[in-house]
C-alpha cells in the first residue's frame, strides 16, 4: 500500500539545504500539511524560502544538534506542538569529515539512533494521523561500497545501514506501524562534499582520495533528483529496505549471501 503523503506532518533533520531542503518542498509540493527542519546551521533563509513559496503555516525551523538527545527531542515537541500530529521522520543531518572522526561519528551513528528511538519509540506512534508512519536513514554509497580515503565515514554509514535493516524488521513494524527505510545516496552536488581536502586522516588518506577520484567518473547527481527519488521510495518502499540512489535512479540494495562461501580454501 503506497504511503500517502497528503495532510501528513514531516521533521527532516540537515533540513536547511542540499537533499534535506529538496525533499522538504517536494514534500509540500505534494500536500504536506506541515514540516519542521531542524539543522544545527541558521535554517533562517531556508525557512524563509519556504514560508514565501508555501505559507507561514506549513513550516518552522529548529535549531537542534542530532548528537543530543535533548535537543533533537526539542524538535519533536515543537513540531507536536505546532501541528498537533507527527508522521515522517527523515534522518537525514551528516557530517563527513573523518579529521574529526569523534564528532562524525557522534553525529552520524549517535543522532541516527537518537532520532529512530524518539521517533519510532515515543512521538511517531503516538502522534500519527493515519494507519503508519515512516523513518527514513539517510546513510551514503559509502554504506554499501565503502573508499579507503574516508575510512570512519565509511563506517558510520555502514552502522546507518545496519542500523536501519535491524529497526526495519517485521517485528518493530508489527508493534510500531512505522516504516524503517534505508537511503543511499551517491555522489550528489550537496554542502556535505563541497570541499573535501582536509576532511581525511592525512596526506596518505588524501593521495587515496585524488588517485580513486581520477580513476573513475561517479555518475552525479543533483539533490533534487536525489530528493526526487527519495520521494517516491518514502511512499512505496517496504520495510527494512536498503536503496541506492545514484545518477538519479533508484536501485535496491540486496544483502549478499553471508553463508554462500566461494572458496572453502579462505577458512582456516
Amino acid at each position: 500500500m503506497q504511503f500517502d503523503i497528503n495532510g501528513k506532518v514531516a521533521l527532516i533533520t540537515g533540513g536547511a539545504s542540499g537533499i534535506g531542503l529538496c525533499l522538504a518542498k517536494l514534500l509540500l509540493q505534494n500536500g504536506l500539511k506541515g514540516i519542521t527542519i531542524a539543522d544545527v546551521n541558521n535554517g533562517g533563509m531556508a525557512l524563509s524560502e519556504l514560508i514565501q513559496e508555501f505559507g507561514t503555516d506549513k513550516c518552522v525551523y529548529v535549531q537542534t544538534d542530532i548528537s543530543h538527545k535533548d535537543s533533537f527531542k526539542r524538535a519533536f515537541e515543537i513540531t507536536i506542538e505546532k501541528f498537533k500530529s507527527l508522521d515522517m521522520l527523515i534522518n537525514n543531518a551528516g557530517m563527513c569529515n573523518d579529521a574529526l572522526w569523534e564528532k562524525e561519528i557522534s553525529v552520524n551513528i549517535n543522532g541516527t539512533i537518537n532520532g529512530v528511538l524518539l521517533g519510532l519509540e515515543e512521538y511517531i506512534p503516538k502522534y500519527k494521523s493515519g494507519h503508519e508512519g515512516v523513518i527514513i536513514n539517510v546513510s551514503s554509497i559509502r554504506g554499501v561500497d565503502p573508499s579507503g580515503d574516508r575510512p570512519i565515514y565509511a563506517a558510520t554509514k555502514f552502522a546507518i545501514h545496519g542500523l536501519s535493516l535491524a529497526w526495519g524488521t517485521q517485528d518493530h513494524y508489527n508493534r510500531t506501524k512505522v516504516k524503517v527505510i534505508c537511503v543511499c545516496p551517491g555522489s550528489t552536488a550537496t554542502p556535505l562534499i563541497a570541499n573535501p581536502v582536509g576532511t581525511n586522516l592525512g596526506p596518505a588518506y588524501e593521495e587515496i582520495r585524488q588517485k580513486n577520484a581520477g580513476s573513475k567518473t561517479l555518475p552525479r547527481q543533483s539533490p533534487q533528483e536525489c530528493a526526487s527519488v527519495i520521494l517516491e521510495i518514502l511512499e512505496n518502499a517496504k520495510t527494512g529496505t536498503v536503496w541506492v540512489v545514484e545518477g538519479g535512479k533508484k536501485i535496491l540494495y540486496i544483502m549478499p549471501d553471508r553463508f554462500k562461501i566461494q572458496d572453502e580454501s579462505i577458512l582456516v
